[in-house]
């Protein structure tokens, strides 16, 4: 009974652990994920460094960024801290 008296507080110190820190972390994380994948030609977006820019292409690791200057700079795509806006979609009308 001694034993599990002392192994209950480490139990417990593990499981307030994992839900304030592991768990909260692991969402970030697929959240970032998610949105690194969802780039698209015409999204504005922030990298880390600060840069606002367009997306102008997209390869699988990397991508092309037009600036406000109208330069193109190359980026990793792990390099987006956020999308500011999405690009609009082009709405194809079958109208005849």
């Amino acid at each position: 009974m001694g034993s599990l008296g002392s192994l209950i507080p480490l139990l417990l110190m593990f499981v307030l652990f994992y839900f304030l820190l592991i768990r909260p972390q692991q969402k970030r994380q697929k959240a970032v994920q998610s949105m690194q994948g969802g780039l698209a030609k015409g999204d504005k977006i922030i990298t880390i460094g600060g840069l606002h820019g367009i997306v102008d292409s997209l390869d699988e690791n990397k991508m092309v960024i037009r600036c406000g200057d109208g330069s193109r700079l190359t980026y990793d795509r792990a390099a987006v801290r956020e999308v500011t806006e999405k690009a609009q979609e082009k709405s194809v009308s079958l109208d005849k």
